[in-house]
C-alpha cells in the first residue's frame, strides 16, 4: 500500500522561492522513479519535475533553470525547490512514481498548495 504526503506549500510572491518536500512509504520502492505534478481545477495533471532511481532528472520547458527536484533515498523523500515563481506556477504539487499510476484506483496524496500572488 502506497503512502504520499507532500509539504511546503503556501503564499509567495512572484519572484519568490519554496522548497516542497514529500514522504513516501508502502509498496514505492526506494529505488522508484519519482515525479512531482501539479494540477489546476479544471485542467489536467502536468508533470513538474522527474528523477529516476540514479539521480538523472527530467523538467519541462517551464520548469528548467528555476525549479530543481532531488531525492533522499535514505529517508524516502523528495524534494522540489521552486524559485522565480510566477503567478502561472499556482496550482496543487503532488508527488508519485514516475510514470504516474492511470486509472481509478491510482493513488494520489492530499497535495500541497502553492499560491503565487502579490
Amino acid at each position: 500500500q502506497v503512502h504520499l504526503v507532500e509539504s511546503g506549500g503556501g503564499l509567495v510572491q512572484p519572484g519568490g522561492s519554496l522548497r516542497l518536500s514529500c514522504t513516501f512509504s508502502g509498496s514505492i520502492v526506494k529505488g522508484s522513479h519519482m515525479g512531482w505534478y501539479r494540477q489546476v481545477p479544471g485542467s489536467q495533471r502536468e508533470l513538474v519535475a522527474a528523477i529516476s532511481s540514479g539521480g538523472g532528472t527530467t523538467l519541462p520547458d517551464f520548469a528548467e533553470g528555476r525549479f530543481t527536484i532531488s531525492r533522499d533515498n535514505s529517508e524516502n523523500r523528495l524534494l522540489l525547490q521552486m524559485k522565480s515563481l510566477k503567478p502561472e506556477d499556482t496550482a496543487v504539487y503532488y508527488c508519485n512514481t514516475f510514470p504516474p499510476p492511470t486509472g481509478p484506483r491510482a493513488y494520489w496524496g492530499q497535495g500541497t498548495q502553492v499560491t503565487v500572488s502579490t
